[in-house]
Formats: C-alpha cells, structure tokens, sequence
C-alpha cells in the first residue's frame, strides 16, 4: 500500500496561505485567502478561533490545491530566494519553537511528481529521470523506517560532539521531529506542484511506481548530490559513523577502475587541482540543464572551481559563521580527508584560537557566506606577514555537494549516452538490489 508522507514547508510567527478549492477545517467548509497565527501563549488562531495542538485544513478532492506565499527556497545556499509556491494534499499547522510549522501531508507518488522537477529540470532523460525516482522513493522510505525504530528504542538522536578543541557536526533529517522531511535542500528540495511537472516526469514515476533499493533486506539510504568530482564519497565521512557496502569509493567512470587514494593529501591535492576523466566532467548546456534548474545554471564552475578570501573578509567570515572568534586566520590545514577528497575534519589556525572543525558540511557552511561548492579543496597561503597571517587565502576545489551516491551530473551523462536506469543505479549503488516495495 502506497504510504503518505508530512513534509515541513515554512516556519513564521503568521502565515497566509490560499485555498484554491474547497477544504475542510474544524467541521467547516472554506476556501480562499486563509491567514493563520500563532498567539503569545503558543496557541494555533486562525478566523477568530483559537486551536491547542494541530489544525488541519484538508482537501474536498484530490484536485485541490492550496498556495503559500514567498516560500524561502535554497536557504543559506548561494541561490538562496523567495517563491509562491502551490501544493496538493493537505494543509496541517502546528507550533515549533514559538512559530507556526505549516505541514504538506500528501501520497509518496505525488510527492515524487514534484521532487523529481524540483531537484532537476523535469526536461531530462527520461532514464535518468526514472533513476532519481527510485534514489528519492528509497531515500524518503529508508529515512521513515530509521525515524520510527530510532523513535521505538527511545534513543535520543545526537549529531554533534564539542569540546574546548574540536567540534564535529553534521546535518541529517533527524533534525525534524514532528514532520517525516523538510521540503528544502536539507533533505530534498520539494516545492509542490509549482514544479510538477511534464509528461515524461509522469512517465518516470510510474514506470517504476513502489521501486526501491535494497540490501541485506534494508531500504537503502539512497544519497545524491550535484557533482561528486570524480570519486564517490563514502556515508560514514559526511553523517554518522556508520558504513553501506553500497555506498562506497568508487570512480565515476566505467572505463576505468583504479584512482589514487585520496584520502592521502599528496593525492588529494593532485587530484583537485587536476581535472581527472569522469562523466560529471562535462561543460555540455544540453546536458546540465537536464540537471540544473535556472537557478542552479547561475553556477557555472563546479567541476573544478577557486574561491579566494582576503585577511579581514575571512577573519570576519569565519567569526560570524562559526560564532567563534579565531583571530585572524593564519591557516586551514587539513586533518582528515575522504574516499572522495573531501575533507571530513579541517584544523583552522587563528591567533587567538585554534579548533578542529567537521564533518563536510560543517566545514562548508563555516568557509562561505552561504556554502562552500563541497570540502574537497586544497588550500595555498599567500604573503604571510612576521606573524604568519597571510594577506590572501585561495581555496581550490573540486565538485558540488557531499559526494555520496548518485553523482546527478555524472547520471545525466550517463543517460546521455544510451545507459539505462538500471544500469545508472547499479553503478552509484553497486550491490544494491532493485525491488518492488508496492
């Protein structure tokens, strides 16, 4: 049986949302503008009434369909920006944290109707297409099933360790307590119908409708990211500290199957500063808007790309980032590396500080204003002064995301030259088994 999923879409203290058909709320038949707040005492308010727990606005028919207004997409991403955004399904309230969560409660096939555009442009492969609805189906499935056993042991979900010098985070889904998955990028970027859909997009879920990976009679925690850079990434390097057999190192290219082992810095810095052969290396237009909706294409070098930081932007960058005050920066020096090159563990030497800073994204969201390309970068110091802080700091680095699983560039490639879906998920899921789960 098809399951139903509850995605979180937007947090405020109000939000005004309209009802472009008829629902059904608290016994009461509504439709249109809708504005819905929360009171000083934590309560729900909505047209003159006040509700404690929940309020659900819920759909006549399976036509209906609501708008949100300025709904944040891409947040603290560098296309980071504001939509109206409509969705199906049903429309649940509930108050985190002193603000109101609003809640998309709607069938797994409809909501990959709307993941698939809204990860990708809904113009692409149709193979490549039907691939990334098997990852998502199997992802969303496999996070649900971890969510409740880890609810059902009563285990207390802990994704960050600090001390005086080191602090090593990551960021997962099981951030979200009350809703199965967010509707950005932090899980997997959704955005209703406003993105849903083409015929071929249609075609791609239900030709493989209830398909998931498995192994070892698991859903699989199906990851995917831009670009890997060349290698895959390992899942263990990026969230907690556990191994898949089929999400492993492995380079993203069939004619080839040895590559250097990054995680040494000697390779890892030949590597990045290179631009080794793989199928996400492609400049093709055709094939990364298949890939790239037009906000993503705003990004052009990601393959291989430099950022470069004067003294004080990065001092001031790092502070605010990491709510830390380093000093100035005299280096970044790399600790720990991945299968992929990516760093797992960074060292940041100020003159008032020095802390180990990790895992990935942690890395990221530390070194930019929005998030760095991905933490596979090298790092040069240029023009140190008597105590060692340089002027200039570049970062080289290489691909776009964690790196984990399906490389979607590398896919697109490979649907570009005739591979199939099956033969796509078998070669950034190797071992996994594909299988019919409804």
């Amino acid at each position: 049986m098809e399951p139903t999923i509850s995605v979180g879409i937007l947090s405020a203290a109000s939000i005004d949302i309209d009802l472009l058909g008829d629902y059904h709320v608290a016994g009461t038949a509504v439709r249109g503008p809708q504005t819905v707040s929360v009171t000083p005492d934590g309560r729900i308010s909505w047209s003159g009434q006040v509700f404690d727990g929940e309020l659900l606005f819920t759909p006549a028919s399976s036509d209906e369909v609501f708008e949100i207004k300025d709904v944040v997409i891409g947040v603290n991403f560098h296309w980071e920006r504001r939509e109206n955004q409509r969705f199906s399904g049903s429309a649940k309230f509930i108050v985190e944290d002193g603000k109101l969560t609003i809640i998309n409660i709607l069938p797994v096939e409809d909501y990959l109707l709307s993941v698939i555009s809204s990860e990708m442009s809904a113009h692409a492969s149709l193979e490549l297409l039907k691939a990334h609805a098997v990852i998502s189906r199997s992802w969303l499935l496999a996070q649900i099933d971890k969510n409740r056993k880890i609810q059902a042991a009563g285990e207390k979900y802990n994704a960050c360790t600090e001390s005086a010098d080191e602090r090593i985070k990551w960021y997962d889904r099981e951030d979200h307590v009350n809703f199965d998955v967010c509707a950005d990028d932090h899980c997997q970027r959704y955005q209703g119908v406003t993105r849903q859909s083409t015929p071929k997009v249609a075609q791609a879920i239900n030709a493989t409708r209830g398909q998931v990976l498995m192994s070892d009679g698991e859903l699989c925690d199906a990851r995917f990211s831009k670009c890997c850079g060349g290698v895959f990434e390992e899942f263990e390097n990026c969230w907690e500290p556990r191994h898949y057999k089929y999400l492993r190192a492995r380079l993203d290219n069939v004619d080839e199957e040895t590559f250097p082992d990054l995680c040494a810095e000697d390779n890892a810095r030949a590597w990045i500063e290179g631009r080794p052969d793989a199928f996400c290396n492609t400049a093709d237009k055709d094939i990364l808007s298949q890939v790239l909706n037009n906000y993503d294409q705003e990004t052009t070098d990601f393959y291989r790309w430099t950022v470069t930081y004067g003294r004080d932007e990065l001092a001031k960058l790092v502070r605010e980032r990491s709510g830390i005050d380093f000093g100035d920066i005299i280096d970044l020096q790399p600790v720990e590396r991945g299968t992929s090159g990516r760093l797992v563990r960074l060292r940041i030497c100020g003159t008032k500080r020095t802390m180990v800073i990790g895992k990935e994204l942690e890395i990221r969201r530390t070194l930019s204003p929005s998030h760095l390309y991905s933490s596979a970068f090298t790092v040069e110091r240029l023009n140190p002064d008597e105590n060692g802080v340089p002027e200039t700091i570049v970062l080289r680095g290489a691909g776009w995301g964690h790196g984990v699983g399906l490389c979607q560039i590398g896919a697109a490639v490979m649907g570009a030259r005739g591979y199939d879906y099956e033969q796509i998920l078998s070669h950034y899921f190797p071992g996994a088994d594909l299988q019919k789960q409804y």
